[in-house]
């Protein structure tokens, strides 16, 4: 019934260890981390940082994070909300901001709301943006087709 021919495939096929599926998952996602990839994933839940919070480093997530309190550092994900009372210095890529509270650093964003209670010193590269009337802004604004991919001007170059 069984023959040698069919455990020597077996055995061959577990010859991959569980490590090796790790680890290449691992790589994987540090590529993308590295080259400034956000994937877009519906498993993961939002991800929420309450007013007591202060962050002094950088954030990556392929899903959603929702921010109330204070962070030094660049931002990567999806969708990101910050609160009214959320203080947020360093570059946010993101393919949709909402920005209720205070920004300060180059915003690289897919889709941008400013609401009459946003706050933001520096820069917007979008693809499309809302600004509510009472929102403040200084800064610049630069629509393109690709807001994520940074692009080196005088060369007229991408830079990933």
């Amino acid at each position: 019934m069984f023959s040698k021919a069919k455990s020597n495939e077996i055995k061959k096929t577990s010859d991959i260890s569980t490590n090796e599926i790790v680890d290449g998952d691992l790589i994987e996602k540090n590529y993308n981390i590295e080259k400034n990839i956000v994937k877009d994933s519906d498993n993961c839940p939002p991800s929420l940082l309450s007013t007591d919070l202060f962050i002094k480093g950088n954030l990556t997530t392929s899903g959603d994070i929702q921010i109330e309190g204070e962070v030094e550092g660049n931002i990567k994900a999806s969708l990101l909300t910050v609160g009214q009372n959320a203080k947020i210095r360093g570059e946010i890529n993101t393919n949709e901001l909402i920005i209720n509270g205070f920004v300060a650093g180059t915003i690289r964003s897919k889709k941008v709301t400013l609401t009459s209670s946003a706050q933001v010193e520096g820069d917007i590269i979008h693809n499309t943006i809302a600004i509510e009337t009472g929102a403040h802004f200084e800064g610049s604004i630069e629509k393109t087709d690709n807001p994520l991919s940074k692009s080196d001007l005088k060369n007229g170059k991408l830079i990933n």
